[in-house]
């Protein structure tokens, strides 16, 4: 495998840990921020990308913040729509194999079976609406693309869910968390080591790559303080009692069809996940 890649979204969450992880295994790696690359800006992507000419893109660049998504929905759309279109068709003009990064949002949570890759989709909100979108532009203009559907990431770099409740923990005894939304906490490190297994290959489509099992937000929250060994009570409460501007999917658990059918290794399950997060990241003790 040739080893030039260029990775938007590189000061996110999840660019982060790929720009690390991709340097690491010996890639020359060109990262992007929005601050040197505005994928709105369909002639700067095209210059940047026929300039480094990489042999692989990874598109984790979005508009991730969903309630705000819903009160700016041109925004949401230039940046998960046509930025990913923009991307797609510069990667393709210079023959580069392409990941883009979507989301468990382009589901409506409406089942209680586990979603696989040929599930029809159905978004409740902008957010997911226009990562759809995104996924179309993709499957329309690129001919060597993965797709790879996540979901409730959390990883060292960034804000997330785990964070926000071990910051909790320190200053609170009692917490309430939504039971009522079921769906797979996924972990940066497992996602980018599965995204390097998959440009290490030749089996393009869509795949769903979350850590193993699912859980409610209160039972992830319980297994966060539990493996930090944070003394919090956690109080299961309804989506009703906390209402947000964006729908979420009541049940987003994804099924990971393709990765099997297409013999790629099984995520590890969610709780160890998180007990390898909090060792690495925690001074939490190793068992």
């Amino acid at each position: 495998m040739s080893r030039k890649v260029l990775i938007t979204g590189a000061k996110g969450q999840l660019g982060k840990e790929l720009v690390e992880l991709f340097t690491e295994k010996d890639f020359e790696v060109y990262g992007f921020g929005r601050d040197n690359m505005d994928i709105t800006n369909q002639g700067q992507v095209h210059e940047i990308i026929s300039t480094v000419r990489p042999n692989i893109v990874l598109h984790s660049a979005a508009h991730t913040q969903v309630d705000l998504a819903e009160l700016e929905p041109e925004q949401a759309f230039s940046i998960n729509a046509y930025g990913t279109r923009n991307v797609a068709v510069a990667a393709e003009a210079v023959g580069a194999k392409f990941v883009y990064v979507s989301t468990d949002y382009v589901f409506d949570g409406t089942t209680n079976e586990p979603y696989n890759e040929f599930s029809p989709t159905s978004p409740l909100g902008v957010y997911g609406k226009s990562k759809l979108a995104g996924e179309q532009f993709v499957r329309d203009l690129h001919s060597k693309f993965f797709i790879v559907r996540t979901s409730w990431v959390y990883g060292k770099h960034g804000s997330n869910f785990v964070k926000t409740m071990l910051e909790l923990g320190k200053e609170k005894k009692e917490l309430s968390v939504v039971s009522d939304q079921i769906g797979c906490p996924t972990y940066t490190l497992d996602l980018a080591h599965t995204i390097l297994e998959l440009v290490d290959s030749e089996k393009y489509g869509i795949y769903h790559i979350s850590n193993s099992g699912s859980c409610s937000w209160y039972e992830f929250a319980k297994a966060i303080f539990e493996e930090a060994n944070i003394s919090v009570k956690v109080f299961p409460c309804t989506t009703k009692d906390f209402p947000r501007p964006a729908p979420r999917p009541a049940y987003s658990v994804l099924d990971h069809m393709s990765l099997r059918l297409n013999t790629f290794k099984a995520t590890r399950s969610w709780r160890a996940a998180l007990k390898s997060y909090l060792i690495d990241n925690y001074t939490i003790k190793k068992y």
